[in-house]
């Protein structure tokens, strides 16, 4: 598996989550690196090392200024002078105004009346969606201070959610004047060439341009001398000039998902280059220089049509990961094949050359391209492709599908319910599949191949793949096959664009056209269940969909604990038209289990007619002419709706029909909370159908401890809930899913209703374990829940569901806290990464490194670290585990000091070590750090909704 980029370039912004030194016993102590929120010049001064400092404001006179924006703020509020909001815009050097949604129109109004503040900024980030954009550019070149420029777009969405890029084409000519200039950000916007005033910034080290539609590089792009950092992935390059090997500083090179076929030898001039991104790209080979690439540590070339690799790559001396997946390669030299960094899935390997007498079928079989988890896109040409994802989707591209080349993008996304509206009687199988560009017509059918569990009742349900046009949800025409001695089967499809798909399995529906002349349609489900359409029922053909949902006398009696209530078969009729039929339909459906023409008591037979959400039931017996068989009961209807034909004493019968439609929604669940047995404040939280509670208890059993299953409740398909955690033990509040203190779930009886959190304790556990508890409660149900039911579920005592125990054991000294367990071994000072991807100190090492165990050989090669290395370090440290642990981490954050994507790295080795909950909590801290900085941004009157990162860069 390798790394990928997420859509985002990956150099630093200069958010400034702060960490602060262990001591005491709170979250920030155990958990890893959760940020404080302090003003960013003190931040600097604490965190940042000394050559990262810039002429930052004393701490005391910088929260004096604090104080005065905030004064400021509030007076403006009151209604004095709109020149002190503005004014509060202006912090120090820097301009952040890409969070205003008219952060244009703000930099021309202080343009305009601080001018002679605004020409010293050195900092200025704006949003290129912003409609004055243009009239703003030509404000830009007075800016003879400016060292970061960040003209991205991306701050706005479509209506499907997806990223607008923004409207910027091209730059003032003048825009050159800016001598000061080290780093400029012009991704997400519509660049088809690079501007050429871009060319004469003597000072510019940082050029990022990804997501545009660059299709060439000036023939002079080699005259940015001082270029240490390039990136243009996700623009639709063909070639690079030779000049590109005069970059002599440039260090790191991204050029993926491009369209470039042939690299210059002149690459191989780029000697102080350390990571190089071809992957994504149409390269048939590369050329024999890039050995002369003697700082390289990284080369990703996987996703390209690669025939053959040079040998002499295994000659660079620091190269230590070599990514060649998903390429045509059938041999690879020997000298490469046994370096242990070297990744090669994906190719056809071992398998021999099509000869030129072969059929053209064999010949023209289609390339097969197997991504790997963490990658979010491929190219599909017109030769066609299969590709299969890592979670195991497949897509068959058959030739000529598309006349050029198509970049998929595709993510996996949590069922919403307030988008994806199940129907009722619907079982949700899969998440929900987004693929794009949305709308693109494909000259052929693409077909989707999607796992999914299989419904337990498959004689009663069906799988269908659904599909979202932006405005509903409709079924495609699936065919499933069924895996043998598995639960799983696999739903195929075929669409001509591409839009968001899922799995559902509903009730097996009949359909026909209805003509003038009438038709019969007839239950696949119950055959005895018809549906007679006489001559002249309509003028023009009409669709008419059939659904049945057996009801088991079982069922009726314990619902209802009356052993005389009896019911068919639930029958559910709709049509294409809203207009009713001509003349009166005929409905057969079979009398109560047990009710027979001879035993019949006329006067205890009801039919019921209910609308269409099935909150309703009214009795029609009185309304239609009942004629009777000795199985069945025949009557005559107009519209179409839910029929339900009961046999009872009881007189009211429509309030039972509706208890009992309600229960056969609803699942009877348990839930569970278990903590890892190496790491008890690790938590597992699921919420399990009864019947599948002792297979997941028995597979967890091995890795996780904890109390016996809640008691059974009942929960509806897509009904939300919560758990509080209580009594001592808390989680982060700033989780995306957490809702007033809560942990938001939503349940779906066939996905995995779990989550994995770590938890804390405010209580000083030195002296005491701790025995707290987490409880769940109800939260929204579905839209289509009768109101009764949702009645039910706003009372105090029917909110709670369960609560079950969780006890955090007494801390054993730790590995600072106790130095004579490490006599010996020095940790020396780092701050790693960058505002954007977070950033690590000597202390989060030292936590994340007591969650690493016996696997930290595999976390140490995946990190980089060379297969000599990790001996070394195992023969220095023998017989102590914690010591080997400890080395490596350092030495691979010693290596890496100066690497500014070290974090998103280390997140991503975590990952490929199988230690998915390490990288989650990093993942989680980080983001939290973010948004702590957001906070305090907006505090001091710089933000109004949400801050996006600042990406000028602390290594100028």
């Amino acid at each position: 598996m390798q790394s990928t980029k997420q859509g985002y370039n990956r150099l630093p912004d200069t958010t400034l989550p702060c960490t602060k030194p262990s001591g005491g016993n709170s979250f920030i102590n155990r958990a890893i690196f959760p940020p404080l929120l302090v003003p960013a010049a003190l931040w600097c001064r604490q965190c940042l090392p000394a050559w990262q400092v810039r002429a930052c404001l004393d701490p005391v006179d910088e929260m004096q200024k604090m104080a005065e924006l905030l004064r400021l703020r509030d007076e403006c509020r009151e209604g004095t002078s709109g020149t002190a909001l503005v004014g509060s815009c202006l912090a120090d050097n820097r301009l952040n105004l890409d969070v205003y949604p008219d952060g244009c129109h703000r930099f021309l109004q202080l343009f305009k009346k601080q001018q002679g503040e605004v020409v010293q900024v050195e900092f200025l980030r704006l949003s290129s969606n912003d409609c004055l954009l243009d009239i703003t550019l030509g404000s830009l070149p007075h800016l003879k201070h400016l060292k970061s420029l960040v003209l991205k777009g991306g701050h706005a969405r479509d209506e499907f959610g997806s990223y607008q890029r923004g409207s910027l084409t091209n730059l003032p000519p003048d825009f050159g004047n800016l001598r000061c200039l080290t780093h400029l950000d012009l991704s997400f916007n519509r660049l088809s060439t690079l501007p050429s005033c871009i060319l004469h910034l003597p000072s510019l080290r940082v050029l990022l341009v990804s997501h545009n539609s660059l299709v060439t590089l000036p023939e002079d792009f080699g005259c940015l001398s001082k270029l240490t950092f390039f990136s243009a992935m996700k623009n639709q390059l063909k070639g690079l000039p030779q000049s590109i090997g005069e970059l002599s500083m440039l260090q790191d090179l991204d050029l993926s998902e491009n369209a470039l076929e042939l690299l210059p030898e002149e690459v191989g001039n780029l000697h102080n280059c350390t990571e190089l991104d071809l992957s994504g790209n149409r390269l048939l080979s590369i050329p024999d220089s890039l050995a002369n690439l003697k700082s390289l540590r990284r080369l990703h070339l996987h996703s390209n049509l690669l025939v053959t690799v040079p040998a002499s790559l295994a000659s660079l001396p620091n190269l230590s990961r070599l990514d060649l997946q998903n390429n045509c390669l059938r041999a690879i030299p020997a000298e490469i094949q046994t370096l242990p960094f070297v990744h090669v899935r994906g190719n056809p390997l071992g398998e021999t050359e099509p000869s030129p007498q072969a059929d053209k079928s064999s010949t023209r079989r289609l390339k097969e391209l197997i991504l790997a988890s963490g990658e979010g896109s491929f190219t599909v040409t017109s030769e066609g492709r299969r590709v299969v994802l890592a979670c195991g989707i497949h897509f068959y591209f058959p030739p000529g599908a598309t006349s050029d080349p198509l970049r998929i993008c595709f993510r996996s996304l949590m069922p919403d319910p307030q988008w994806v509206k199940l129907r009722h009687h619907d079982v949700l199988l899969s998440r929900v599949l987004e693929l794009q560009p949305h709308g693109v017509q494909f000259q052929q059918e693409v077909q989707i191949s999607m796992p999914c569990i299989s419904p337990q009742t498959p004689h009663q349900h069906e799988v269908v793949v659904r599909t979202f046009s932006g405005q509903s949800w409709s079924d495609l025409k699936t065919r499933v096959k069924r895996k043998r001695k598995s639960k799983k089967c696999v739903a195929h499809c075929c669409v001509l664009h591409f839009s968001w798909f899922l799995v559902v399995s509903r009730l097996v529906q009949n359909e026909c056209k209805v003509p003038a002349e009438g038709t019969l349609l007839f239950s696949s489900v119950d055959p005895n269940i018809k549906v007679i359409f006489p001559p002249g029922v309509t003028k023009e053909p009409r669709s008419v969909k059939l659904q049945v949902l057996p009801v088991s006398a079982e069922e009726i009696q314990e619902i209802t604990a009356n052993a005389g209530c009896k019911a068919s078969p639930l029958l559910y009729l709709s049509q294409d038209s809203t207009v009713d039929f001509l003349k009166p339909v005929r409905i057969q459906l079979p009398l109560p289990p047990g009710v027979t023409g001879l035993n019949l008591d006329r006067s205890r037979l009801h039919i019921l007619h209910g609308d269409l959400e099935g909150q309703t039931w009214n009795d029609i017996t009185s309304d239609v002419v009942l004629e009777f068989t000795h199985l069945y009961a025949v009557f005559e209807v107009t519209h179409f709706s839910w029929y339900w034909l009961w046999y009872t004493t009881k007189t009211y019968i429509g309030g039972i029909a509706k208890k009992v439609y309600e229960r056969l929604r609803l699942y009877q669940v348990n839930f569970i909370a278990l903590q890892r047995k190496n790491d008890p404040e690790q938590v597992l939280l699921q919420c399990v159908p009864k019947h599948k509670v002792d297979p997941v208890l028995k597979k967890l059993q091995n890795r996780y401890r904890g109390p016996e299953p809640s008691d059974m409740v009942e929960m509806f398909e897509g009904e939300q809930f919560f758990a509080a955690f209580e009594r001592g033990i808390s989680i982060d509040m700033d989780r995306p899913d957490c809702v007033d203190g809560r942990l938001s779930f939503i349940f779906y009886s066939h996905l995995k209703n779990m989550k994995e959190i770590y938890v804390t304790s405010p209580v000083d556990r030195k002296g005491q374990a701790v025995k707290g508890q987490v409880s769940f409660y109800r939260g929204a149900v579905p839209d289509s829940i009768p109101e009764d039911a949702s009645r039910r579920r706003k009372g105090p005592d029917s909110l709670w569901l369960a609560t079950l125990p969780i006890k955090l054991p007494q801390l054993k000294p730790r590995w600072d806290e106790n130095p004579c367990s490490l006599r010996g071994f020095s940790f020396p000072p780092l701050n790693l990464g960058n505002a954007e991807t977070g950033y690590l100190t000597q202390a989060n090492l030292l936590n994340i490194a007591r969650r690493v165990g016996a696997d930290w050989q595999s976390i140490g090669l995946n990190l980089g670290l060379t297969y000599q290395q990790i001996e070394r370090i195992g023969y220095n440290n023998r017989e102590d585990l914690n010591k080997q642990i400890l080395d490596m981490l350092f030495s691979w954050a010693q290596q890496n000091s100066e690497d500014p994507d070290c974090v998103s790295k280390l997140i991503t080795a975590m990952k490929e070590s199988g230690r998915q909950d390490i990288a989650d909590e990093i993942e989680a801290i980080i983001e939290l750090g973010r948004k702590k900085y957001s906070e305090s941004i907006r505090r001091v009157g710089l933000e109004q909704e949400s801050s996006t990162e600042d990406s000028a860069i602390a290594m100028m």
